[in-house]
């Protein structure tokens, strides 16, 4: 029996699944469609779903997936969970229940071309101060990740929040300091960044030299590749001060959508995938990006993508989970536009802060519907 499958259309989102055989046949979608397509029609359309962890909300309100303790052993997540770096597997659990497997790990970092930046900033202090000396810093502020960078800085100045339930915003003075350093930040970006996503800042820094450090990006260990001519350099997350570095966790994971039938193939064939020699053997050998802790330390992983792995293990172990309510993808994609036009607009930081707070609010009123 075959099954059809859903991945994102880039070579970490697809070679390794494509590769691995088994019963599944993958199709893929944009960046863009993963970010923000509904999570409904997707899965009345496919067995296997590759998303992101904000589209939970989104997905138990329409019933579409099915939950995994359904269909694994306890042992069996345990272990996953045990394995996995982070809070990936948990940025996959809401109401109790578990509704995807961790299948890649990542979060914002920060990306330096090393051959062009002698002295790596380390807090935002110094990377503002870079930018101001006209050092080539770029923010990433296309489709979500304006709003994506807000609450990275967000969480750096304020370590304890936890916004994964929707239920809480950030406090305003929080939020006013985080849109003073972005604003300052939006306005020194070269204009050519502005429309890119984090793979379109890889790209170009990887081949040119506009852009020479961007402080929050996703990182993509395909862009760390030592054998690459132009090597991305990639480390924690900018930091306040001594603090522990801030950052928006991102990865992705498995989800089995309710019209799949599994059978015993299917469910092997899954377990294989988060197996730990999997995870550092196989996924990395195929352009992926493991969420195994041991890949992340593994010398012999790290090795070849110039420590991308042992670079940020430390910003990826405490990053933060977004909001998962029905209704964040849409705000996220609302407060993405609302800043870019306060930062070009030279919006005073509390009165944007103020938006902000009115937006998040207006996307809590789903909170707690069902699906008609």
């Amino acid at each position: 029996m075959t099954f059809r499958g859903l991945t994102w259309d880039h070579p970490r989102g697809r070679l390794a699944l494509e590769r691995a055989g088994g019963p599944v046949t993958w199709n893929v979608q944009s960046l863009e469609g993963f970010e923000s397509a509904p999570i409904r029609e997707t899965c009345a359309n496919y067995d296997l779903v590759v998303l992101d962890h904000p589209h939970l909300g989104e997905a138990l309100n329409a019933g579409c997936l099915r939950p995994l303790d359904e269909l694994f052993t306890s042992a069996d997540l345990d272990a996953i969970g045990a394995r996995t770096i982070g809070p990936c597997l948990e940025s996959y659990e809401m109401a109790g229940r578990l509704w995807a497997l961790p299948l890649d790990a990542a979060t914002q970092v920060m990306a330096v071309r090393g051959d062009m930046v002698q002295d790596v900033p380390r807090t935002w202090d110094a990377v503002l101060d870079m930018a101001r000396a006209g050092g080539k810093v770029g923010l990433s502020l296309a489709g979500p990740h304006a709003f994506l960078s807000f609450l990275s800085v967000a969480q750096a100045l304020n370590p304890g929040m936890d916004l994964r339930n929707g239920d809480v915003w950030v406090p305003t003075e929080t939020a006013t300091r985080a849109l003073a350093i972005l604003g300052e930040l939006a306005r020194l970006t070269p204009e050519q960044v502005w429309p890119l996503n984090p793979i379109g800042i890889l790209d170009l820094m990887s081949n040119s030299e506009a852009l020479a450090l961007c402080p929050l990006v996703y990182g993509y260990v395909n862009y760390a590749d030592q054998a690459l001519d132009r090597t991305i350099y990639f480390c924690d997350a900018p930091s306040i001060g001594d603090g522990a570095p801030g950052s928006i966790l991102g990865g992705t994971g498995i989800a089995v959508s309710t019209r799949c039938e599994v059978t015993e193939d299917l469910r092997a064939h899954l377990l294989w995938l988060m197996r730990e020699d999997t995870q550092t053997g196989f996924i990395p050998q195929n352009a992926g990006q493991p969420s195994a802790r041991a890949a992340w330390r593994d010398a012999d992983v790290n090795a070849p993508v110039g420590g991308f792995y042992a670079q940020t293990t430390r910003t990826l172990e405490t990053a933060s989970i977004r909001p998962r309510h029905e209704g964040f993808i849409a705000f996220q994609s609302d407060a993405s536009a609302l800043l870019r036009e306060g930062f070009q607009s030279n919006c005073p930081d509390g009165r944007l802060a103020s938006d902000l707070a009115e937006l998040f609010s207006r996307s809590q009123k789903t909170v707690g519907r069902k699906a008609g």
